[in-house]
């Protein structure tokens, strides 16, 4: 009965260690010269697919606007920045030549709006997987970041109710 005082310790650690891994406990961030880019992840998706997006946040901390003008990552054949647009109805993606930081911004890339596209993908993204992906930006210069892979209807919850400006 004694050490009955202890199980709530006991249990905390042990949902603390269970978690360690966990979105909840970690922010996979990057920053260079001024550039912070966080939270990168992917949707899985089903072995077959050829095609794949990657979502983030990308956060100017300079007093100039950057521009993200490419992007590239190993598990695919070409990657691309698009953006979701919605016209007569109708979602279509376009590329982007390059998308726009401005100074002290922050500019979501996410289901429904701006995206790094992944076309040609080399191995399937399945819940749980991890992939990198750089960004190349005309100032801050490249950015690696880990892509983490969540379940295929993921919307990013931890940005839900968040209003950021995008150009």
């Amino acid at each position: 009965m004694k050490y009955l005082k202890y199980l709530p310790f006991v249990l905390l650690v042990g949902v603390l260690i269970v978690n360690a891994e966990s979105d909840l406990f970690s922010s996979h961030a990057a920053e260079k010269n001024g550039m912070a880019v966080s939270d990168a992840w992917s949707r899985a998706r089903p072995a077959n697919a050829a095609v794949g997006g990657a979502f983030m946040t990308l956060h100017n901390m300079e007093g100039k606007a950057d521009r993200l003008v490419a992007a590239e990552s190993p598990i695919a054949d070409r990657v691309e920045i698009h953006n979701s647009i919605m016209k007569d109805g109708i979602m279509s993606m376009m590329r982007m030549e390059e998308l726009l930081i401005p100074a002290g911004e922050t500019v979501m890339l996410k289901p429904g709006g701006f995206h790094v596209m992944l076309m040609g993908l080399k191995k399937p993204l399945f819940k749980g997987a991890e992939f990198p992906v750089t960004l190349n930006f005309a100032r801050a210069g490249q950015i690696t970041v880990t892509v983490h892979v969540k379940d295929a209807g993921a919307m990013d919850m931890k940005m839900q109710g968040h209003k950021h400006k995008q150009d």
